[in-house]
């Protein structure tokens, strides 16, 4: 069967369960555009680069499989280069295409040529696997190479340029066959140390699960909570991964910013960790908060990447393969001898509540002098708000620190940029996710105006695709964590802390309805729930703007810092753990 390289390409990603590019078209790349569109592909079209990268990163995470970004030869793909970055860095599959000059082009020694740079050699340390396309007829093996290597081990970027002549090109091909003819899928765990595993839980005392986003991104919450239950264990989250997976919401408590959950990991004498690298925010499973017991405490690892085995800390039972698959298999060891709930369930559960409930109580009672809203009131009355079955999208420094101590709902997806701390992800990862869903799921993005303001444009993107998604900007005119840098590093009104404040004139509401969302101003803390819910409710993007407290927000304060911020201090290990 003869088809053009690029109607290959959409047949390949086909396979594999992909339906969407997000891109901007240019001439090397608009025969697939078009033919993506006829084949009924969605076509995401942004206005910068770099936020295509991070819609397919969104993408990815929701989705459950890759995800692919199409840039231009040249500035264009270079504008990606930060979005491959962070997705390497936050273990996301996605697929940047790029094009090229041709091969003969590349290879003259001239100076002056248009459009032009050696791009792979650019990329090769920000991906798992970079190739240029040199014939039409490598098209199948180096793309579903990229497609093997973006899903094996640990998930990661791939890059692959094509030359705009052989994009065009004929190519005979058989039709696509299924990923499991040149990939692993899904692949199992040894039953031998499957069958060690289950021997060292039924043997714990208080056996814990460490569970990581990539629980989330492989959509694997249901296998987890049949595990969980059989366990009769609690849940404790990672920082990165912060979703609760639905029917153990009670039952699961955050690491680090919840003193119940600090406790149960002290406590425990066995860890199952599922989707986690187990870094330095999570102290590598030995320092901090894991010293307590650290010689004593077992540990079962479920992870995709055998490299991965033994970095950061040792194992008393690897199981290497996909969580998808061994996870099932280790809840199958277990069924005939599941435990009961753990005696002290019910207490975790109410002190849990209680701190909630409490901080709630704590941000209600904080005033400021400016008069404006404190951010711990913002992130509590937006987050009250939270709509049922809601994605929670996060961006911002100070904001999002408050809203790791103050959050008042438990979302059961969440997406933010923990590994790299790429800020100005937020907008991008909301609209890529809001697509992956088809625009079904509410979307609440909390950030604050700093990162929010970084692809502010791609609003029209939201507008554009009329995206359920309600922007909530804590809006201080300022690096607020980088103000606070300022204050403890030379004191209080000593220095002039420059290049950290903007013009106080900005109305985000304003460049909302510019951009064809709506817009609205809150100013008061108690109708920041209410502007939620009714913006949802109208089912149109909206971007509320909340003035908060400048000093309140920057964590510099003489009496109080953002809350936790020294536990968020311990992340960087700087080696020591």
């Amino acid at each position: 069967m003869a088809v053009k390289v690029y109607e290959r390409i959409l047949q390949l990603f086909e396979a594999e369960g992909i339906n969407t590019i997000f891109g901007i078209p240019d001439p090397n790349f608009v025969h697939m555009f078009v033919a993506a569109e006829k084949r009924g592909w969605n076509v995401v079209t942004p206005h910068h680069e770099l936020a295509a990268g991070f819609m397919a990163e969104g993408y990815a995470r929701m989705n459950g499989t890759p995800a692919l970004c199409i840039a231009t030869l040249g500035p264009g793909i270079a504008n990606t280069a930060g979005a491959m970055m962070c997705a390497k860095v936050e273990n996301s599959p996605v697929i940047f295409i790029g094009g090229q000059r041709a091969r003969v082009t590349e290879q003259r020694v001239r100076r002056g040529r248009i459009q032009f740079v050696k791009q792979a050699p650019l990329f090769e340390n920000s991906v798992k696997y970079s190739a240029s396309i040199e014939y039409a007829d490598q098209t199948d093996e180096i793309i579903r190479h990229a497609l093997r290597m973006c899903q094996s081990g640990t998930p990661g970027p791939c890059y692959i340029e094509y030359p705009s002549h052989i994009i065009q090109q004929d190519l005979d091909v058989p039709e696509a066959v299924s990923p499991e003819a040149y990939r692993l899928v899904k692949p199992g765990a040894d039953a031998g140390m499957v069958a060690k595993a289950a021997e060292l839980i039924r043997a714990a005392k208080d056996p814990i699960l460490l569970v990581g986003h990539a629980v989330q991104c492989v959509r694997g919450g249901e296998q987890v909570k049949a595990l969980a239950e059989v366990m009769g264990c609690p849940v404790i989250q990672t920082s990165g991964g912060t979703a609760f997976i639905p029917g153990l919401e009670d039952r699961t408590f955050p690491y680090l910013f919840s003193s119940v959950g600090n406790e149960i990991v002290k406590q425990s004498d066995l860890v199952v960790a599922i989707g986690t690298e187990l870094g330095e925010p999570m102290h590598y499973g030995k320092g901090h908060h894991w010293k307590t017991g650290n010689d004593k405490r077992k540990w079962i690892y479920i992870e995709l990447d055998p490299a991965a085995i033994g970095q950061n800390r040792s194992f008393d039972v690897p199981l290497v393969g996909d969580l998808r698959t061994v996870v099932p298999q280790l809840t199958e060891a277990l069924k005939d001898t599941p435990r009961q709930t753990a005696p002290d369930m019910s207490r975790w559960i109410a002190a849990e509540q209680k701190r909630l409930d409490d901080l709630a109580a704590d941000a209600k009672n904080k005033k400021t002098e400016s008069g404006k809203v404190h951010t711990a009131s913002w992130v509590v009355e937006a987050t009250k708000a939270f709509p049922e079955n809601g994605i929670h999208v996060r961006d911002g420094g100070g904001s999002v620190i408050f809203t790791w101590t103050y959050l008042q709902s438990k979302p059961h997806d969440v997406i933010w940029n923990q590994n790299f701390g790429h800020l100005g992800t937020g907008l991008p990862y909301a609209i890529g996710a809001s697509v992956a869903e088809g625009g079904k799921r509410p979307v609440l993005f909390t950030t604050s105006d700093s990162a929010f303001l970084f692809h502010i444009g791609e609003l029209e993107v939201a507008a554009r695709l009329n995206l359920p998604i309600v922007t909530v900007v804590a809006v201080d005119f300022q690096w607020g964590l980088e103000v606070g840098v300022y204050k403890r590093t030379f004191g209080h009104g000593k220095s002039t802390e420059p290049g950290v404040h903007w013009s106080k004139n900005v109305r985000f509401d304003k460049i909302a309805e510019g951009l064809g969302c709506v817009g609205v101003y809150v100013d008061k803390e108690e109708d920041i729930g209410p502007a939620i819910t009714r913006a949802f409710e109208s089912g149109k993007p909206t971007v509320i703007h909340v003035p908060v407290d400048p000093s309140a927000n920057h964590g510099g304060n003489e009496n109080k810092d953002t809350p936790n911020y020294e536990e968020f201090r311990t992340w960087y290990a700087e080696g020591t753990q």
